[in-house]
């Protein structure tokens, strides 16, 4: 027993060797004010005060603008159904392409009456989405050359997708402000070039580097969003963020009924962005980026700006900190690229879970869409504004319900709740679409078959919308969960990852539009087992509600899974042993001397 001792106390004199998610004692020493951002330096300089709001607006407003941008597709590619127009001339019938006009429907949709009312000019057609000519009119992108349309809706998604994985790369190594400003010049130049696009080819590339750069703004506001505030703010900032992309998703339509022409509509679209340019002189660099990677000088500099700002002497009120900053500033910056979190032993299962639900979240938020909005029973969704506003009005309701949820629950249990519901609501829509295929295939018609379709149906345009309201929950909450718990030296990247799971749920849409909807049952199934699955994963996370974001990959790391219930009594020890004496009492196992006795 004695020799056993002696091991003991020899492993606290011993330095700890590094292992896997274990932080070394020398990265771990006591912790001084630079270090402690939420609880030490903002604080300081202010807290959430004057100029941390005028930013925060500064934030919120481009958001109006990222909708426009994100939701220009929906108008742009608006495909529209087929309709012949008798002439009066039959001399060329077969070659006169334009004598076909259109009549603007829901993409995906099938005729079904060859005599439908056309809506016919003598020099084109009128479209129902406010634009007398859109990108599939002016290149008859029609017939055969329908699938055109859907690779053209694949650039701007696809370019996203790039966009969010280097830029988030990029953001982490030069910085928040720098990725910023460079996406809105170059999103100016190639958003005012597609208003100019003389074919389709050129369209689809152009709307690639759009959606690239589309990203690299939103990317970057978020994260600088995200860190500008107190924990007390920050769900609540990202909400009125949100609503406001949601306001430009809603105010689309009356600008297209203003524009007119598409190209009009895009250089509209784009302008705006022309006012972030002031950003480069009254918007700073990240302060708390700065201060994780040890950039002291340019972090001082900030600091005083800030502190001036809020009317706050630093010498005086913060002259601990203006010490410790002082001491520090000869230190070298040392940066992190998000390659390094496959060596953490927390921090990767907690992206990789958050990248499967924003992806889940976006994919099944598509099989509900359809299952609501594209039936042949369904007159009311034939209309171009009732499809349209009824998604934007499910989206802004689940945002509403989203804010008490997440405040009583917190941000996991919230994410556990709408992805139940979300589950459920796929199993039971996946049941209904099975009872429809059968109810179809009968070929009696008798009344108690006719009040079980209605039925069957009116519970599958609940179920649908229930799920539309819940994936959009989850897709929004996954994306702000992992922004608190990426740390400030990789949350570009990490960011950038959700983000792109995000995009590529997004992607299944026009997919299955290209497919003509083939294996969408199928499709529907497969998302239905990732709800499932991601129910299980979320319990493996971590709750973030009211603690300071991390900041290096050890903090990363010290964010670990809590109960998901408070335990009992209050006083009440969860654990035996500590997880430093857990190890310790590992490590005198291996010993020799341990195994000798």
């Amino acid at each position: 027993m004695c020799e056993t001792l002696m091991a003991v106390s020899q492993l606290d004199i011993e330095p700890h060797p590094p292992e896997n998610g274990f932080v070394t004692p020398e990265s771990n020493k006591s912790p001084g004010l630079l270090t402690q951002i939420d609880g030490g330096v903002l604080p300081n300089v202010g807290g959430f005060g004057r100029f941390q709001k005028q930013l925060i607006v500064l934030t919120c407003i481009p958001a109006i603008f990222i909708g426009f941008s994100q939701f220009s597709d929906s108008f742009l590619l608006h495909e529209p159904q087929p309709c012949a127009q008798v002439q009066p001339n039959n001399s060329e019938p077969s070659s006169n392409v334009s004598a076909v006009m259109y009549r603007g429907v829901d993409n995906g949709s099938k005729s079904t009456n060859e005599s439908s009312q056309c809506i016919c000019m003598q020099s084109g057609c009128e479209l129902q989405i406010g634009l007398e000519q859109n990108v599939v009119t002016k290149w008859n992108l029609v017939g055969d050359s329908a699938w055109v349309v859907h690779i053209a809706k694949f650039s701007l998604l696809v370019g996203s997708i790039f966009g969010y994985l280097v830029l988030g790369v990029l953001a982490d190594r030069f910085g928040r402000h720098p990725v910023l400003i460079l996406s809105v010049i170059f999103m100016l130049v190639f958003g005012i070039m597609v208003a100019f696009s003389v074919n389709v080819p050129m369209f689809s590339t152009l709307r690639f580097f759009e959606g690239f750069c589309l990203a690299g703004i939103t990317l970057s506001l978020y994260a600088l969003r995200i860190e500008l505030c107190l924990p007390g703010w920050r769900f609540s900032m990202t909400m009125v963020a949100n609503f406001m992309v949601l306001a430009g998703q809603l105010l689309m339509p009356g600008l297209a009924v203003l524009c007119r022409d598409w190209q009009i509509l895009q250089v509209v679209v784009i302008c705006p962005l022309l006012l972030m340019l002031s950003y480069i002189w009254i918007f700073p660099e990240s302060l708390r980026w700065l201060l994780a990677t040890q950039q002291y000088s340019r972090s001082k500099w900030i600091m005083e700006r800030v502190a001036k700002k809020n009317n706050i002497n630093l010498e005086e009120d913060a002259e601990e900190l203006m010490t410790e900053l002082n001491q520090a500033l000869p230190k070298q910056p040392k940066k992190t690229c998000i390659v390094k979190m496959v060596g953490t032993r927390n921090l990767w299962k907690n992206l990789v879970v958050l990248c499967v639900n924003s992806l889940t979240g976006y994919g099944i938020h598509h099989c509900f869409a359809r299952s609501l909005m594209e039936k042949e029973d369904q007159p009311m969704f034939s209309n171009f504004y009732a499809k349209y506003y009824s998604m934007g009005g499910i989206a802004v309701a689940s945002c509403v319900a989203l804010c008490p949820a997440v405040g009583m629950m917190g941000r996991r249990g919230g994410l556990l709740m709408f992805m139940i519901i979300t589950a459920l609501a796929s199993l039971l829509q996946l049941g209904l679409l099975n009872c429809e295929r059968t109810h179809k295939s009968q070929t009696h018609t008798d009344s108690n078959t006719n009040s079980s379709g209605t039925l069957n149906s009116n519970f599958s345009k609940a179920f649908s919308i229930i799920g539309m309201f819940s994936s959009h929950a989850v897709s929004n909450l996954s994306i702000f969960l992992c922004a608190e718990v990426t740390p400030t030296v990789i949350r570009g990247g990490g960011l950038g990852l959700v983000l792109a799971s995000a995009g590529f749920g997004m992607l299944t849409a026009p997919i299955m539009e290209l497919h003509n909807q083939k294996g969408y049952f199928l499709h529907h199934i497969i998302f239905a087992c990732c709800t499932l699955i991601c129910i299980i994963c979320i319990l493996l996370l971590p709750e973030t509600r009211n603690r300071p974001l991390p900041e290096t990959l050890a903090d990363g790391e010290s964010y670990t899974r809590q109960p998901l219930l408070p335990p009992r009594k209050p006083g009440e020890q969860l654990l035996l042993l500590t997880k430093s004496e857990s190890r310790e009492y590992a490590r005198v196992g291996d010993t020799r001397r341990y195994k000798r006795i």
